[in-house]
Protein backbone atom coordinates (compact mmCIF):
# COMPACT_ATOMS: atom_id res chain seq x y z
CA UNK A 1 0.00 0.00 0.00
CA UNK A 2 2.87 2.40 0.78
CA UNK A 3 4.29 1.85 -2.72
CA UNK A 4 0.83 2.43 -4.21
CA UNK A 5 0.40 5.74 -2.36
CA UNK A 6 4.00 6.82 -3.08
CA UNK A 7 3.63 6.18 -6.84
CA UNK A 8 0.22 7.85 -6.87
CA UNK A 9 1.56 10.97 -5.19
CA UNK A 10 4.44 11.07 -7.69
CA UNK A 11 1.92 10.92 -10.55
CA UNK A 12 -0.09 13.80 -9.10
CA UNK A 13 3.10 15.81 -8.48
CA UNK A 14 4.15 15.37 -12.13
CA UNK A 15 0.71 16.52 -13.26
CA UNK A 16 0.82 19.60 -11.03
CA UNK A 17 4.32 20.44 -12.28
CA UNK A 18 3.12 20.18 -15.88
CA UNK A 19 0.17 22.45 -15.06
CA UNK A 20 2.38 25.11 -13.53
CA UNK A 21 4.75 24.99 -16.51
CA UNK A 22 1.83 25.30 -18.91
CA UNK A 23 0.38 28.28 -17.09
CA UNK A 24 3.66 30.14 -17.60
CA UNK A 25 3.56 29.56 -21.35
CA UNK A 26 0.50 31.72 -21.92
CA UNK A 27 1.79 32.72 -25.38
CA UNK A 28 0.96 29.16 -26.36
CA UNK A 29 -2.72 28.57 -25.92
CA UNK A 30 -3.15 26.31 -22.91
CA UNK A 31 -6.03 24.96 -20.86
CA UNK A 32 -6.61 23.40 -17.46
CA UNK A 33 -9.53 21.05 -16.87
CA UNK A 34 -11.30 18.77 -14.43
CA UNK A 35 -13.34 15.70 -15.31
CA UNK A 36 -16.78 16.09 -13.72
CA UNK A 37 -17.38 12.32 -13.90
CA UNK A 38 -14.32 11.67 -11.72
CA UNK A 39 -15.29 14.58 -9.46
CA UNK A 40 -18.67 12.90 -8.85
CA UNK A 41 -16.81 9.70 -7.85
CA UNK A 42 -14.64 11.72 -5.40
CA UNK A 43 -11.53 11.04 -7.50
CA UNK A 44 -8.96 13.86 -7.47
CA UNK A 45 -8.15 14.73 -11.09
CA UNK A 46 -6.50 17.42 -13.17
CA UNK A 47 -5.83 17.83 -16.87
CA UNK A 48 -3.68 20.19 -18.91
CA UNK A 49 -3.70 20.76 -22.67
CA UNK A 50 -1.36 22.82 -24.86
CA UNK A 51 -1.68 23.98 -28.44
CA UNK A 52 1.02 22.61 -30.76
CA UNK A 53 -0.21 24.22 -34.00
CA UNK A 54 -3.50 25.22 -35.66
CA UNK A 55 -4.83 21.63 -35.67
CA UNK A 56 -2.99 19.71 -32.92
CA UNK A 57 -2.90 19.83 -29.13
CA UNK A 58 -1.17 17.69 -26.49
CA UNK A 59 -3.29 16.68 -23.50
CA UNK A 60 -2.30 15.07 -20.19
CA UNK A 61 -4.71 14.01 -17.47
CA UNK A 62 -4.12 12.37 -14.10
CA UNK A 63 -6.43 11.05 -11.41
CA UNK A 64 -5.90 9.69 -7.93
CA UNK A 65 -8.21 7.99 -5.44
CA UNK A 66 -6.92 6.79 -2.07
CA UNK A 67 -10.09 7.03 0.01
CA UNK A 68 -11.15 4.16 2.27
CA UNK A 69 -14.77 3.12 1.74
CA UNK A 70 -17.27 1.54 4.12
CA UNK A 71 -17.35 -2.20 4.93
CA UNK A 72 -13.82 -2.91 3.72
CA UNK A 73 -14.45 -1.85 0.11
CA UNK A 74 -11.46 -0.74 -1.97
CA UNK A 75 -11.53 1.42 -5.09
CA UNK A 76 -8.04 2.91 -4.92
CA UNK A 77 -6.05 3.82 -8.02
CA UNK A 78 -3.87 6.32 -9.79
CA UNK A 79 -3.83 6.81 -13.56
CA UNK A 80 -2.00 9.02 -16.06
CA UNK A 81 -3.34 9.43 -19.61
CA UNK A 82 -1.39 11.41 -22.24
CA UNK A 83 -3.16 12.14 -25.53
CA UNK A 84 -2.48 13.76 -28.91
CA UNK A 85 -5.55 15.48 -30.38
CA UNK A 86 -6.42 16.53 -33.93
CA UNK A 87 -9.08 19.24 -34.18
CA UNK A 88 -11.29 19.45 -37.27
CA UNK A 89 -11.75 23.25 -37.02
CA UNK A 90 -10.00 25.39 -34.41
CA UNK A 91 -8.19 23.98 -31.38
CA UNK A 92 -10.27 23.96 -28.18
CA UNK A 93 -13.52 24.19 -30.19
CA UNK A 94 -15.73 21.68 -31.95
CA UNK A 95 -14.93 18.12 -33.01
CA UNK A 96 -11.62 16.36 -32.31
CA UNK A 97 -10.04 12.91 -32.56
CA UNK A 98 -7.40 11.65 -30.17
CA UNK A 99 -4.84 8.91 -29.67
CA UNK A 100 -4.00 8.19 -26.03
CA UNK A 101 -1.87 5.97 -23.82
CA UNK A 102 -2.48 5.17 -20.17
CA UNK A 103 -0.71 3.71 -17.18
CA UNK A 104 -1.31 3.32 -13.47
CA UNK A 105 -1.87 1.09 -10.45
CA UNK A 106 -5.00 -0.10 -8.66
CA UNK A 107 -6.18 -1.78 -5.46
CA UNK A 108 -9.83 -2.80 -5.81
CA UNK A 109 -12.08 -5.28 -4.07
CA UNK A 110 -15.11 -6.18 -1.95
CA UNK A 111 -17.29 -4.23 -4.42
CA UNK A 112 -20.60 -5.81 -5.37
CA UNK A 113 -21.39 -5.18 -9.04
CA UNK A 114 -23.85 -8.06 -9.21
CA UNK A 115 -23.56 -10.19 -12.34
CA UNK A 116 -22.23 -7.28 -14.43
CA UNK A 117 -20.30 -8.40 -17.51
CA UNK A 118 -18.74 -6.23 -20.18
CA UNK A 119 -17.21 -7.45 -23.45
CA UNK A 120 -16.45 -10.88 -21.99
CA UNK A 121 -15.03 -9.56 -18.71
CA UNK A 122 -16.90 -10.78 -15.61
CA UNK A 123 -16.87 -8.32 -12.69
CA UNK A 124 -18.95 -10.38 -10.24
CA UNK A 125 -15.79 -11.76 -8.54
CA UNK A 126 -14.97 -8.27 -7.18
CA UNK A 127 -17.42 -8.94 -4.35
CA UNK A 128 -15.31 -11.63 -2.66
CA UNK A 129 -11.75 -10.84 -3.71
CA UNK A 130 -9.27 -7.98 -3.81
CA UNK A 131 -7.04 -7.29 -6.82
CA UNK A 132 -3.86 -5.24 -6.66
CA UNK A 133 -1.63 -4.53 -9.64
CA UNK A 134 -0.67 -2.26 -12.52
CA UNK A 135 -2.02 -1.51 -15.98
CA UNK A 136 -0.91 -0.01 -19.27
CA UNK A 137 -2.68 0.48 -22.55
CA UNK A 138 -3.62 2.65 -25.52
CA UNK A 139 -6.71 3.75 -27.39
CA UNK A 140 -8.42 6.15 -29.76
CA UNK A 141 -11.05 8.73 -28.86
CA UNK A 142 -13.61 11.16 -30.21
CA UNK A 143 -14.76 14.31 -28.49
CA UNK A 144 -16.47 17.66 -28.83
CA UNK A 145 -15.80 20.97 -27.06
CA UNK A 146 -18.52 23.59 -26.56
CA UNK A 147 -17.44 27.21 -25.99
CA UNK A 148 -19.33 28.56 -22.96
CA UNK A 149 -17.55 31.91 -22.60
CA UNK A 150 -14.24 33.63 -23.35
CA UNK A 151 -12.36 31.32 -20.97
CA UNK A 152 -14.69 28.38 -20.20
CA UNK A 153 -15.49 25.34 -22.33
CA UNK A 154 -17.41 22.13 -21.72
CA UNK A 155 -15.82 19.08 -23.32
CA UNK A 156 -17.15 15.54 -23.78
CA UNK A 157 -14.95 12.62 -24.85
CA UNK A 158 -15.23 8.85 -25.18
CA UNK A 159 -12.37 6.48 -26.03
CA UNK A 160 -11.91 2.78 -26.72
CA UNK A 161 -8.78 0.67 -26.76
CA UNK A 162 -6.74 -2.08 -25.11
CA UNK A 163 -5.39 -2.45 -21.57
CA UNK A 164 -2.87 -5.01 -20.34
CA UNK A 165 -2.76 -5.62 -16.60
CA UNK A 166 -0.79 -7.74 -14.12
CA UNK A 167 -2.13 -8.31 -10.62
CA UNK A 168 -2.15 -10.33 -7.41
CA UNK A 169 -5.40 -11.72 -5.96
CA UNK A 170 -6.31 -11.72 -2.26
CA UNK A 171 -9.10 -13.43 -0.33
CA UNK A 172 -10.80 -10.26 0.89
CA UNK A 173 -10.54 -6.49 0.57
CA UNK A 174 -9.05 -5.56 3.93
CA UNK A 175 -6.78 -8.51 4.66
CA UNK A 176 -6.76 -12.13 3.52
CA UNK A 177 -3.94 -14.21 2.20
CA UNK A 178 -2.64 -13.94 -1.33
CA UNK A 179 -4.28 -16.68 -3.42
CA UNK A 180 -2.64 -15.95 -6.78
CA UNK A 181 0.34 -13.94 -7.92
CA UNK A 182 1.39 -12.11 -11.08
CA UNK A 183 -1.68 -13.01 -13.14
CA UNK A 184 -2.41 -11.08 -16.33
CA UNK A 185 -5.45 -10.00 -18.29
CA UNK A 186 -6.08 -8.30 -21.64
CA UNK A 187 -9.06 -5.95 -21.79
CA UNK A 188 -10.61 -4.42 -24.93
CA UNK A 189 -13.31 -1.78 -24.49
CA UNK A 190 -13.81 1.77 -23.23
CA UNK A 191 -10.56 3.33 -22.00
CA UNK A 192 -11.68 6.92 -21.53
CA UNK A 193 -14.87 8.75 -20.53
CA UNK A 194 -14.78 12.44 -19.74
CA UNK A 195 -17.05 15.40 -19.26
CA UNK A 196 -14.49 18.14 -18.68
CA UNK A 197 -14.98 21.65 -17.41
CA UNK A 198 -12.17 23.53 -19.16
CA UNK A 199 -10.51 26.88 -18.43
CA UNK A 200 -8.69 28.22 -21.51
CA UNK A 201 -5.94 30.81 -21.02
Amino acid sequence: MKIFLKNGMRAVAVMLLLSSCCSIAVAQKVALKTNLIYDAALTVNLGAEAKINDKWTADLSANFNSWSLDNGKRWKHWLIQPEARYWLCDVFAGHFFGVHALGGQYNIGHVDLGSFKFLGTDFSHLKDHRYQGWMAGAGVAYGYSWILSKHFNLEAEIGVGWIYTRFDTFECAGCGKKISKNRHHNYVGPTKAALNLVYVF
